[in-house]
C-alpha cells in the first residue's frame, strides 16, 4: 500500500525542472529587464525631447527618424560597404597589435634586462597619443589603407603590451618557485603557470585596444577617407543630413559593444580553468 501512494505521489509531484525552470527564467528576465531599463529609458528620451520642443529637432531628430534614417542607409547598401571598410581596416589593425603585444610583453615581463633596455622607450611612446602622430603615419605612408591600418596598431599595441608585461609580472611567486622545483623547462612554465595567471589581465588590454581600435579609426578615417564609418559620419555632417550622421554614430557604438561583447565571451573560455567546479 505504501509503495503505491509513493507512486502516485511521484506521478502527482511536478516534474523538478519544470519547478526550478520557473525561477531561472524569471530572475533571466529580470536581469535583461534591468539591463535593458537604462537604454529604453534614453529612447524614449530621445524620442520624446526633439518633439517637445525640449532641444532643437534640427540638430538631435527623434530617433524614429534616425532609424528610418538607418534603415535606408541599410537597405542601399551604404551601410554595409562603408561598416565593411572600418571592419577591414579595424580588426586587421587590431589583429596585428594583438599578434606583436602579446609576444612581445611575455618577453619582456620575463626577463629583465630586456624590460630595462626597452623601458625608456615604451615610456616616451606610451605617452604619445595615437591621434597626434596621425599627420606623421600620414607623411611616411600617405593617405592610403596603410597609413589607417597603421595608426590603429600603434593605438591598440599599447594596451595589450603594457597589460601583457604587468600580469607577467605579477604572476605568482610560489608557483613558479614551485614549478622549478619541478624542473619544468622554461616554455613549459610558460603553458603551465605564466599564461593561465596572465589571461584575465591580458584581455583586459586586449578589450581596451577593441575600443581603442574603432575609435581611432573613426578619428582618421574623418581626416581623409573615401569609405567608412567615420568618413559617413563627417560626409553626413557636411551635407547637414542629420539623421544619416546620427545613424553612423549608433552603427560605430552598436559594433563596439558587439565587438567587446565577443571578447568577454572568448576571455571566459579560456578562463575556465578559474572556476571551481
Amino acid at each position: 500500500m505504501s509503495t503505491d501512494t509513493t507512486a502516485l505521489a511521484a506521478l502527482a509531484a511536478p516534474p523538478r525542472s519544470h519547478r526550478t525552470a520557473t525561477p531561472t527564467a524569471v530572475r533571466a528576465l529580470k536581469a535583461v529587464a534591468v539591463r535593458s531599463a537604462a537604454i529604453l529609458a534614453l529612447v524614449a528620451l530621445w524620442e520624446f525631447a526633439p518633439r517637445a520642443g525640449l532641444v532643437d529637432a534640427t540638430f538631435l531628430p527623434p530617433i524614429s527618424e534616425v532609424a528610418a534614417a538607418w534603415w535606408d542607409l541599410a537597405t542601399g547598401g551604404q551601410l554595409a560597404a562603408h561598416t565593411q571598410a572600418s571592419l577591414i581596416r579595424s580588426f586587421g589593425g587590431f589583429g596585428i597589435a594583438v599578434a606583436v603585444a602579446v609576444p612581445l610583453g611575455l618577453l619582456i615581463g620575463w626577463y629583465r634586462p630586456l624590460a630595462d633596455f626597452l623601458g625608456p622607450l615604451l615610456e616616451v611612446f606610451r605617452n604619445t597619443a595615437a591621434l597626434a602622430l596621425l599627420p606623421v603615419f600620414v607623411l611616411l605612408l600617405g593617405i592610403g589603407e596603410t597609413s589607417k591600418v597603421s595608426i590603429v596598431v600603434y593605438a591598440c599595441l599599447w594596451p595589450v603590451l603594457l597589460n601583457t608585461i604587468s600580469a607577467v609580472r605579477n604572476a605568482d611567486p610560489t608557483l613558479i618557485r614551485l614549478a622549478r622545483s619541478m624542473d619544468l623547462s622554461t616554455p613549459r612554465l610558460f603553458q603551465k603557470v605564466i599564461l593561465p595567471a596572465s589571461v584575465p589581465a591580458i584581455f583586459t588590454g586586449i578589450r581596451l585596444a577593441g575600443a581603442v581600435s574603432i575609435l581611432v579609426l573613426v578619428a582618421a578615417e574623418m581626416i581623409g577617407a573615401k569609405a567608412g564609418l567615420g568618413y559617413l559620419i563627417n560626409a553626413s555632417q557636411f551635407n547637414f543630413a542629420i539623421p544619416q550622421m546620427y545613424a553612423g554614430i549608433i552603427t560605430i557604438s552598436a559594433i563596439g559593444v558587439a565587438f567587446n561583447q565577443l571578447l568577454v565571451t572568448l576571455e571566459s573560455r579560456l578562463s575556465t580553468w578559474r572556476i571551481p567546479t
